[in-house]
């Protein structure tokens, strides 16, 4: 999937998510910033292209132990021990990049080392992943409208 695909279905979830937590810049942030991290193994990505990631794609290959739920748990799981209010930011923001590469031709190996690949048909770029950012922008502006009203949270 695309960064703008990821971000806006992160965006549903955090506004779900943000009458629930007490830090929300914090949760947000590490939040957006964790939707963006399982692709820095590649040369292809936002933060991928940043020359402090390069030498990291000479060790990992893309969707491998980064696009893991197993790394996502590790990391969480130190966040929670060492800084607790970034942890579910984290998990949450990662996780659902994670997810949603699940559905993409090429998939994720969930649990690390275990090989087993989740994929599904969707072509990353396609006019399909296009339909699913714009349905997502549209249900991230009413969550944002119900919010604002008092509806929820």
């Amino acid at each position: 999937m695309l960064l703008r695909t990821h971000l806006a279905i992160v965006v549903a979830a955090l506004l779900l998510f943000l009458p629930h937590v007490n830090n929300k810049i914090i949760f947000v942030f590490v939040a957006l910033i964790a939707t963006m991290l399982p692709d820095i193994d590649t040369g292809f990505s936002t933060l991928g292209k940043m020359k402090g990631f390069r030498f990291l794609q000479f060790f990992v290959r893309h969707r491998g132990f980064i696009h893991s739920f197993t790394f996502a748990i590790l990391v969480s799981l130190i966040f929670a021990f060492f800084w607790p209010v970034g942890s579910l930011g984290f998990f949450l923001g990662f996780g659902i990049h994670l997810f949603v590469d699940s559905f993409t031709k090429d998939g994720i190996q969930p649990f690390w080392p275990y090989k087993k690949t989740s994929s599904w048909h969707l072509k990353t770029g396609s006019l399909v992943e296009t339909t699913v950012f714009v349905f997502f922008i549209l249900v991230d502006v009413a969550l944002l409208i119900l919010l604002i009203v008092g509806v929820f949270g």
